[in-house]
């Protein structure tokens, strides 16, 4: 329909769906944007979007930073990281993390599937002065070139067919020369994964930086909730390093003595 309104994924937007796709727009500014260009991103006119704009202004989910500049507003940081802190995989998740970081020097991801993506919960990062990592909390990733991603769908696949449903016939996108692109390769890669207990990327998401992961029960029963990982810079502790961790660090998120596995 000619002049329809569009959601940033391109779908037709109706009723309070506008509000909620000029939220998630604003979400992709942090320094704000304009009426004008939240207009044109979204292809929308620009009446429409100032009205929801008045709205999400008026229950504090976005606030006028200056004139005519427009961004998030506090009300919605606090719900969100309210959120956050008192989920309870995230209670018990940050006290593993840190423990994690401390232990190797690296960053620690927690992450939970969507989907065909993974979508990180927490993180925890070296002190500074290390190298960090570009992943953010509330960030996604294809779940078939991360170790958590990887891990995860390990427990929910249990056929090459049905993998193929999830993330299509392939050849995948690569983001670096690491990555696995085919669809074979990646269903015995989940097989292995299942096998063993844990998961690796190597440099498959990041050149530089490999990962392994391990999953996350919240009880014995049913599939993982997540998986936790530890991203470590080949340089300083090469995936065959890591890789031998890979009890230790299980241990850690069992809240197991680490100790008692030497």
């Amino acid at each position: 329909m000619a002049g329809a309104e569009l959601s940033p994924d391109g779908a037709r937007v109706v009723g309070a769906d506008r509000v909620l796709a000029v939220l998630i727009e604003l979400g992709d500014h942090p320094q704000g944007a304009t009426l004008d260009e939240l207009s044109l991103a979204m292809k929308s006119p620009k009446s429409t979007v100032h009205r929801a704009l008045t709205s999400l202004r008026r229950a504090g989910l976005a606030t006028l930073v200056s004139r005519g500049t427009y961004a998030l507003g506090d009300e919605f940081f606090r719900v969100a990281f309210r959120n956050l802190a008192d989920r309870p995989d995230a209670l018990r998740i940050t006290p593993v993390l840190e423990e994690l970081t401390r232990r190797y020097g690296e960053t620690a991801h927690y992450a939970v599937l969507d989907g065909a993506d993974v979508v990180y919960r927490a993180k925890t990062d070296p002190p500074g002065g290390a190298v960090r990592l570009t992943s953010v909390i509330g960030g996604r990733n294809p779940a078939y070139r991360t170790a958590v991603g990887k891990l995860l769908l390990s427990y929910l696949i249990t056929s090459e067919r049905e993998l193929r449903g999830l993330v299509g016939e392939g050849p995948l996108q690569s983001r670096t020369q690491h990555t696995i692109t085919d669809v074979g390769a990646l269903w015995r890669e989940l097989q292995v994964s299942a096998e063993r207990g844990y998961a690796v990327d190597d440099q498959e998401n990041e050149v530089g930086v490999n990962c392994l992961a391990v999953p996350v029960r919240l009880d014995q029963s049913g599939p993982p909730a997540g998986a936790v990982s530890v991203s470590a810079l080949a340089f300083r502790l090469p995936l065959a390093d890591l890789v031998a961790e890979a009890p230790a660090i299980a241990a850690v998120v069992r809240g197991e003595s680490v100790a008692d596995l030497q």
